[in-house]
């Protein structure tokens, strides 16, 4: 099991996992997240990817093959504020 600290450490360690984890505090799809952020969208998909599999954010949609809505969880929340 992945402790607290190294979550903030994977976390901190990449802009593009900070910046993913605040603006999914509101759900929110990845193109959307594409034009807001002005990061590419394969970016936003593999960031997303890996905050999924540590927990820190979830898929609303996820029998959708386009749109998925994702948001942060609330083991995401609490590891964001450790972060701010």
């Amino acid at each position: 099991m992945v402790n607290k600290w190294e979550l903030i450490g994977f976390v901190q360690a990449s802009n593009y996992r900070k910046k993913v984890l605040k603006a999914l505090d509101e759900p929110n799809t990845p193109n959307s997240l594409e034009k807001e952020l002005n990061i590419k969208i394969s970016h936003i998909s593999r960031t997303i990817k890996e905050l999924i599999k540590i927990n820190l954010v979830k898929c609303h949609t996820p029998k959708l093959r386009k749109g998925k809505i994702f948001q942060i969880t609330k083991e995401g929340k609490e590891i964001l504020k450790n972060i701010k």
